[in-house]
């Protein structure tokens, strides 16, 4: 991590805040000038943000970084509604070593499970407390700091065994079946045992754990987007039974599918 922003205390920070939304089709957001430091992660749907003039296409499954001073406009997609979520840091004085740090960032990374918790937990403290909370800054906080260690892991796995591109294919197109771990060696012409081996070196997973939780990404899209009940979306994303569906899905994103589908659909009422 960069001496600046590892330098960074919540005592340097004004305040840090949160939040969720989701835009229904044809949503837009903007012109805005950025205040804050800002990583927004998007979830269902889609989300072009031109930032001064330059197009930053972002894909669901990805968070983006965004920086003070910029100009941005947000066009969601004219389709389907588009979830996503955000947390923003303000801190006392941006200073142009930061902002020079900042800019060597990657605008954009996938969104992985360590970036999901520390939101979930950040919006969970902030039902109980204002943005300038020591508790609320110090995971927002957190965040800042985490951004680039994730850069550092994303660089890494950016050369991949083909094999792993194979069957992380194989797993987007046919995750409603009922996959085994054999399957999937079969797929990439490898043993079971390399196939693990290759996927915790590259996705820090089992292949059927990430199988799993695909599954439950694309249940999250249906129902934030869909009217369909929990039986059908649990049979369309390859779950056993309606109970394992409910179980994974609360185990998985630590709420109930009515829960998320009730947050979803409240957020485009207020949009």
């Amino acid at each position: 991590m960069s001496n600046s922003l590892a330098s960074l205390t919540i005592n340097t920070i004004e305040h840090a805040t949160a939040g969720s939304i989701v835009y229904p089709p044809g949503g837009r957001l903007g012109p805005r000038i950025q205040q804050d430091i800002q990583l927004v992660m998007l979830y269902t749907g889609e989300m072009n943000v031109t930032i001064d003039g330059r197009l930053l296409p972002v894909a669901p499954g990805h968070v983006i970084l965004l920086k003070p001073g910029c100009e941005e406009t947000f066009v969601f997609s004219k389709t389907e509604p588009s979830w996503h979520r955000w947390i923003a840091v303000h801190l006392n004085d941006m200073t142009e070593e930061i902002r020079e740090e900042l800019e060597q960032l990657p605008e954009c990374l996938p969104l992985t499970e360590e970036m999901n918790r520390l939101l979930d937990l950040m919006l969970n403290v902030q039902r109980f407390a204002s943005f300038e909370d020591q508790a609320v800054i110090s995971l927002g906080l957190a965040a800042l700091h985490l951004y680039p260690t994730e850069s550092r892991r994303a660089l890494l796995r950016q050369e991949k065994h083909p094999a792993i591109y194979s069957v992380l294919t194989y797993i987007h197109e046919r995750y409603m079946d009922d996959l085994s771990l054999a399957d999937l060696a079969d797929r990439a012409g490898l043993s079971p045992e390399h196939l693990l081996r290759l996927f915790k070196r590259h996705e820090s997973a089992t292949p059927i754990a990430y199988l799993w939780n695909y599954r439950v990404s694309k249940a999250v899209e249906l129902l934030t987007s869909t009217g369909l009940n929990v039986t059908e979306i649990a049979q369309r994303c390859g779950f056993k039974t309606s109970h394992h569906f409910a179980r994974m899905i609360k185990q998985t994103t630590g709420r109930t599918a009515s829960e998320i589908r009730r947050l979803s659909w409240s957020g485009m009422r207020k949009a």
